[in-house]
């Protein structure tokens, strides 16, 4: 008997299931949050570096890395100083004791040699999107 009505309930909630809609549909284009007033399809894009970008940066970083440590001490510590730690050039004037310009003569030096020695690295496929993040470095580098 017992067995007979654990089947029947089974039974039961298995057809109970079955009638409930499996998934929610809405539209992407429907705006959520009242506050917020996003898109659903904003909250489902994944905006994070593909797998290949991160390990494509990855190496880039290190080979700049290596780059950096070529650089004679005062271009280091320069380049270290305004792009590393984030200083303006009338700070990092300061720090080092020199004029603003020597500070923009220096990056301009450093940003070269580093350039310079970046060169070979990049691939030919690549090297488009490599000058565009050493444009980038300058672009730190220099403001």
């Amino acid at each position: 008997m017992s067995t007979w009505l654990t089947t029947i309930v089974c039974n039961s909630a298995r057809m109970q299931l079955r009638k409930r809609p499996r998934q929610i549909h809405k539209p992407l284009g429907e705006q959520i949050g009242e506050e917020q007033g996003y898109f659903i399809s904003e909250r489902l894009a994944d905006t994070r570096l593909s797998p290949e970008d991160e390990c494509r940066d990855s190496e880039l970083g290190a080979h700049l890395r290596k780059c950096t440590a070529l650089l004679s001490p005062r271009l280091r510590r320069t380049c270290q100083l305004r792009v590393v730690d984030g200083f303006s050039i009338l700070e990092t004037a300061q720090v080092l004791g020199v004029p603003q310009g020597t500070v923009k003569a220096q990056l301009a030096r450093a940003r070269s040699k580093i350039a310079r020695q970046m060169g070979p690295v990049l691939a030919p496929r690549s090297r488009h999107l490599s000058e565009c993040k050493l444009v980038r470095l300058g672009e730190r580098v220099t403001s």
